[in-house]
Order: C-alpha cells, then sequence, then structure tokens
C-alpha cells in the first residue's frame, strides 16, 4: 500500500499528535501524516511531529491557547470541511489524544452532517506521559482506586463549576488540564471540599519536550509551585497520593541496578 492510500480524497482523519516528542506518535500516526495533503495543526503540536510533515504538504496552523485563540472552532470546522470537500487527504493533528479534551466531537459532527468520512487515530495524552516522566503510577494499587481527568478551562471572569467534593475524594488521582492560572482555586476549592492538604501533587511542564519540568509539592503549596510557569508553557496538574516520589527505590529510579 502506497502512502497516501491510507487516506481517500476528501477524508479526514484526526490524528493525536501525543505530547511533544515525536518518539512518542503511534506508528500509524506518522503514516498518516506522510500520506497527507493538507494538514492542520494546533499549537500544542510539538516541533518534532511537524518536522515530519513531508515538503509539499499544506499546513494549516489552528493553533488555540487558553485566551489566546487564532481561529474560533466553528472556523476550524468549516477549513476542515472545506478542504475535504476539495477532495484533499487531510489529517487534523491534535495535541495529545483526540478524544480527550481535543474538541473532536464538534470537528465530526460538522463533517458527518455533510456526508464527509473521517476516521480518529488515537494518541497518548499528556496525562500518561507526565506519570512516565514522573515515574509515577496513576492508578497505583492499594493507594489510587480511580483516575479523573478535567480541564480547568473555563471562561475568562467565571469560577471554575466542577464538582469539587467529588474531585476530593481520597484515594483517587486526580488529573487537571490547563490548570496554571487556577491551580489557586483549584488547591482551596479541594481542600475546602474535604482532600488532605498534605496530598502529594506533581506539576508537569512541557511534557515529554527537551525542557520538560517536574515540580513536586503538596497540595497546600500549589499556588505556589506554578508561580515560575509562564503562560506560554503548556501545564498538567496531577493531584493524589499516588503521583508521591516515594514510591518507588531512589536507586531504582536513578536506573541503578539491584542486587539480589
Amino acid at each position: 500500500m502506497q502512502p497516501n492510500e491510507l487516506i481517500a480524497p476528501g477524508e479526514v482523519w484526526l490524528v493525536g499528535a501525543g505530547p511533544g516528542d515525536p518518539d512518542l506518535l503511534t506508528r500509524k500516526a506518522e503514516k498518516l501524516i506522510a500520506a497527507a495533503e493538507i494538514v492542520f495543526y494546533d499549537a500544542l503540536v510539538g516541533p518534532g511531529v511537524l518536522d515530519l510533515i513531508p515538503q509539499g504538504v499544506e499546513r494549516v496552523s489552528v493553533g488555540k491557547r487558553s485566551g489566546r485563540h487564532s481561529k474560533a472552532q466553528e472556523s476550524i470546522n468549516d477549513l476542515l470541511l472545506a478542504a475535504a470537500k476539495a477532495g484533499k487527504r487531510v489529517v487534523r493533528l491534535k495535541g495529545g489524544d483526540p478524544s480527550v479534551f481535543g474538541r473532536s466531537a464538534e470537528e465530526m459532527e460538522h463533517l458527518a452532517a455533510d456526508g464527509i468520512r473521517f476516521h480518529i487515530c488515537p494518541g497518548i495524552t499528556t496525562a500518561s506521559a507526565a506519570a512516565a516522566s514522573g515515574q509515577a503510577s496513576l492508578t497505583l494499587r492499594g493507594v489510587a482506586r480511580g483516575l479523573t481527568l478535567v480541564t480547568a478551562h473555563w471562561k475568562a471572569g467565571e469560577p471554575l463549576k466542577l464538582d469539587w467534593a467529588s474531585l476530593a475524594s481520597a484515594g483517587s488521582t486526580l488529573g487537571i488540564y490547563m490548570g496554571r492560572a487556577a491551580a489557586g482555586e483549584i488547591s482551596r476549592s479541594l481542600i475546602a471540599a474535604g482532600r488532605d492538604p498534605e496530598t502529594p501533587v506533581m506539576v508537569a511542564v512541557n511534557v515529554s519536550l527537551p525542557h520538560e519540568r517536574l515540580i513536586r509539592g503538596k497540595l497546600s503549596a500549589l499556588a505556589f509551585l506554578v508561580q515560575t510557569i509562564s503562560d506560554e508553557h503548556p501545564t498538567l496538574l496531577l493531584i493524589g497520593e499516588a503521583v508521591a516520589s516515594t514510591h518507588v527505590p531512589a536507586d531504582i529510579a536513578a536506573g541503578v541496578a539491584v542486587k539480589a
């Protein structure tokens, strides 16, 4: 099968670009990028991933960052539809996984309304990549019975409308996407709802990229932990006993072989 045969003319693939490191792309994602005639990509797609787009393939930035949207979602929907109706092989690159806070449903509904065929290629979501970098198990046996992923992105000037009582439940890991700006409110709300102020947190910045940072602390200090992080750097908050750094012996975590 030739690369471009993976995508039929007039077909759209929503492709997960992972957290940024091109080595964390799926093999299928890389093949689809090579088969595209036009690629629409988000701001969170890593530069190494964009480098995989072949020369001559049309690139369209539809990047969105909190408070600084270069394209409205409705405009992105229309661009995808227009490219597909023009008979192009279309790839829509989304940071992480398209189905995890990627607004993929809106794009699929828009395409389906015009009879356009579409498919999804999943990707590694940032919470998984951050846990790997931090050598943590998000669902550590005996410590975390579940994992909850939420987004802290909300309309400017409005308080977060989250079920804090549910999110404050002990014995689970909480991953909060786009949570840097709301870190103080998140900390106060979780503690007020009953979460222990000493609960471990890990702030993951630029996950999987060369300038990645992992900042550890406790829930009560969350607002302080994010103070040095710029708006330009994608940030994920992981909260829960499972992300504590004490579960793995230091010599093993450092890659030192332990003799029997």
